[in-house]
């Protein structure tokens, strides 16, 4: 195995065996052709990078039947308008360039349009970009690669004051070229924010299902820092928020530029990290090993509940649910159904275990006696809105 910024040999140090498309949800005539790989992964010591071995292609996995979009959560919609907020009073004026990356169906770009900026977006996905088009903003239907970025915006050569994403970068194999497609484009002042899932998050909650295949990096402040070094820039800030069951925002700027000096913080953040094993491969072990603990409690809890009779279901028809499922070994003969708002989703099945997904007014009528909340990332909104249940709610995280 060898790392994908580095390209020097790196330790496989955990399996989580075959695994399908984490959106690939699917009609049962597709059972038979469904699509699957080893889900494995590793870390670089060298520049302290948790990331996949295998992956599927990025055209497989976020092509024009992508399901999910960011407008489908309330709580996201007004994340990325406190996001937009803090960058443009952190680092923007009115009338500023911005590109944003993995665009998704523009919820983001219309919070910068409206306060004053000059926005454009890169995303693959055209189901999410004919969206983002709809609303008159300016899409590309591409991925932000070198040669899409100076295809699109030849004239924008170190003309862009700002570049922003949010649960992108993280699933972007070739980061090298995504980097150099930010450093054609930013200004010489300019900044580049991005938040992803944090690795140090992920391991305190052993929320392994932050593993899929669109996550090809679970990254860290310490190899956010050494992989941008390599690239003559540098990371200045590093905010945690709670998106995500545990993000981390990030500002790199040019290494030459002297206007944005490291946060105050910043070397506290990093000797926590060391001091916690998030640095080095310590920290890997000793996720694996609680992952084996947590699968194991939930698959107890599962087969006690079933042998009481008891009917289960899931709420929340994730990608991280794939994880779960597979890794797991929980199919429909433990979990009835999974209830979920996507319209994409409904009526379809869970990937790998062929679960099957129904919409999620049904609930309201036939209340089960468990269920399992794959979307426990976003369970404040969930339990308020299905106050009205009174069964038990579990998920394999704390909830």
């Amino acid at each position: 195995m060898k790392c994908k910024i580095t390209n020097n040999e790196i330790n496989e140090f955990m399996n989580f065996g075959q695994m399908p498309l984490a959106n690939g949800f699917l009609n049962k005539d597709k059972f038979k052709d469904e699509f699957f790989y080893k889900m494995s992964v590793g870390f670089s010591e060298e520049i302290s990078l948790f990331q996949l071995n295998d992956h599927p292609s990025p055209q497989k996995m976020f092509n024009e039947k992508y399901p999910f979009f960011t407008s489908g959560s309330k709580f996201m919609i007004n994340h990325f308008s406190e996001y937009c907020t803090w960058v443009k009073n952190s680092y923007l004026k009115e009338g500023n360039k911005v590109v944003e990356i993995g665009s998704n169906d523009g919820t983001m770009m219309q919070f910068f349009n409206e306060v004053g900026c000059d926005i454009c977006g890169f995303e693959p996905s055209k189901s999410a970009a004919d969206i983002s088009k709809s609303k008159n903003l300016n899409t590309f239907v591409e991925f932000f690669t070198e040669n899409n970025v100076k295809d699109n915006l030849k004239n924008s050569k170190y003309k862009i004051d700002a570049i922003v994403a949010a649960n992108a970068i993280c699933h972007v194999p070739n980061l090298i070229d995504l980097i150099k497609g930010v450093d054609y484009l930013l200004s010489k002042e300019g900044v580049f924010i991005f938040e992803e899932p944090y690795l140090g998050s992920m391991y305190e909650k052993t929320s392994y299902d932050q593993i899929y295949d669109e996550h090809i990096f679970i990254f860290s402040i310490s190899s956010i820092k050494k992989i941008f070094e390599l690239f003559n820039f540098k990371l200045v800030e590093a905010v945690p928020q709670i998106t995500h069951g545990g993000s981390m925002r990030y500002v790199i700027a040019r290494k030459e530029n002297n206007k944005i000096n490291e946060n105050s913080n910043l070397q506290n953040q990093l000797s926590y990290e060391k001091k916690k094993n998030i640095d080095n491969i310590d920290g890997c072990l000793g996720f694996k090993k609680n992952c084996e603990k947590s699968r194991f409690n939930l698959i107890e809890k599962i087969s006690s509940i079933k042998k009481k009779g008891k009917i289960i279901c899931g709420y929340g028809a994730t990608s991280k649910s794939t994880t779960v499922l597979n890794y797991c070994d929980i199919g429909e003969e433990s979990i009835d159904c999974i209830y979920d708002t996507t319209p994409e989703k409904i009526n379809k099945y869970s990937p790998g275990k062929h679960i099957p997904i129904k919409d999620f007014k049904d609930f309201y009528s036939n209340y089960p006696d468990y269920v399992y909340l794959f979307a426990w990332n976003h369970k404040e909104e969930i339990f308020k809105k299905e106050s009205d249940y009174k069964g038990e709610w579990f998920s394999h995280v704390e909830i």
